[in-house]
């Protein structure tokens, strides 16, 4: 064993010293399962999902969207929807 690894295992003195803490943190990063599916988490899946692409703008025009603040994608896919008339 190496002399490391010997200083870790000789530090353990008892086995709640390698336990995890089982606070709100260790619950909010934690796995869910119901029986053995595991549970997702986060957004659910999109019944119509965004497809990214490449898409040359003026700048002046980005910037004017931009200076909107969050969300100017957004609001260019619903100018762009909107001028379709989708």
């Amino acid at each position: 064993m190496r002399k490391r690894d010997e200083s870790i295992t000789n530090s353990v003195i008892e086995a709640d010293d390698v336990r995890p803490e089982l606070d709100d943190v260790w619950f909010e990063e934690a796995d869910a399962f119901q029986g053995p599916k595991l549970v997702r988490r986060g957004r659910p899946k999109s019944e119509n999902p965004k497809q990214p692409v490449t898409l040359r703008l003026d700048r002046d025009l980005v910037e004017w969207f931009k200076s909107g603040g969050a969300g100017w994608q957004t609001r260019i896919n619903n100018q762009l929807r909107e001028a379709a008339g989708i």
